[in-house]
């Protein structure tokens, strides 16, 4: 059992399962009155991001809390990091400070594997550049699941800024591995060459990609990553792939809408697709609480428990 989650294309089916299967047990911690476990009780949880974050940077250190490690979040801006100090510098460091799990979000592809191999501490990539974003794809599957079960023949559509985002990339991967059809689709200019060769249909219509459509998962317009160009204006993006109330009917009656946030209101959905009944943004929120809780737990345990080899 190695020791790292670095990306869902190099697990399987089954151990992406194992994931899910053990983050339930974590929600139920989450939905109760005392949500203070001894899970985790002696061992040290690191969260290193050299990117801003909200949502995965506080969910992993409220993980790590719940479950009574002792957690403790480096800022890149403040650290010697600013001096000039390596990435390995830094993760040697953390490692030789008795720390058992690094989480690491990084604006280059590939950083968390080459921290992976210089320290003992179990890695997690919390986002690398515009590779992968595996809890986020994780915690989308788990709350699809709880909606329908499996994501078995599910029609999954998302649709966006295809081209910079590594949510989408890693979705793929986990999402097809669990039996669903992915399609994508965005303005040409934001959409890879040779994308079908992952075994996703690619649409140039947001219409077309919605009919029936059983999951729908909108990203963000990634304008830090962008050239100039790729699109004219927000306004026009918001005309011809933005989803509203009306694009939204193409989709099956129970469609269910995630997003992994943070959302440019009345750019990628109108306020009232993601205020509706369909959307399940808000539970995108606990659940990657869950999912983070799973793998910290199961990431503390290798060699012990099977699932993640």
């Amino acid at each position: 059992m190695t020791k790292d989650l670095l990306g869902l294309k190099e697990l399987t089916g089954e151990q992406i399962k194992h994931i899910l299967n053990t983050a339930k047990t974590m929600k139920l911690i989450l939905e109760s009155k005392n949500k203070k476990t001894p899970h985790l009780q002696g061992k040290s949880i690191i969260t290193l991001f050299y990117e801003n974050s909200t949502r995965t940077r506080l969910s992993f250190e409220l993980a790590a809390k719940y479950m009574s490690a002792s957690a403790a979040n480096i800022s890149v801006s403040a650290s010697s990091v600013a001096k000039g100090e390596t990435l390995i510098d830094t993760g040697k460091t953390i490692d030789m400070m008795g720390a058992d799990v690094i989480i690491i979000r990084h604006s280059m592809a590939g950083t968390p594997h080459l921290l992976a191999r210089n320290v003992n501490a179990s890695i997690i990539n919390a986002g690398d550049g515009m590779n992968e974003h595996p809890t986020q794809a994780l915690l989308d599957m788990f709350t699809v699941m709880e909606k329908k079960g499996s994501l078995e023949g599910l029609k999954v559509a998302i649709i966006g800024d295809i081209y910079h985002s590594r949510v989408v990339r890693s979705n793929i991967w986990g999402m097809t591995k669990m039996g669903a059809k992915v399609c994508v689709a965005g303005p040409s200019t934001l959409i890879p060459r040779d994308m079908e060769k992952v075994g996703v249909k690619v649409f140039t219509t947001v219409q077309e990609a919605l009919i029936d459509a059983d999951v729908i998962v909108g990203l963000r317009i990634q304008k830090e990553r962008q050239k100039s160009g790729l699109f004219p204006s927000l306004r026009e993006y918001y005309r011809f792939f933005g989803l509203d109330e009306k694009r939204l009917k193409l989709a099956k009656e129970d469609a269910l809408v995630l997003h992994p946030g943070p959302v440019n209101r009345g750019v990628e959905m109108s306020t009232s697709v993601i205020d509706g009944d369909k959307s399940l943004i808000n539970e995108q929120v606990t659940n990657g609480v869950a999912v983070r809780m799973a793998l910290l737990y199961l990431l503390t345990r290798r060699g012990s428990i099977e699932g993640i080899n």
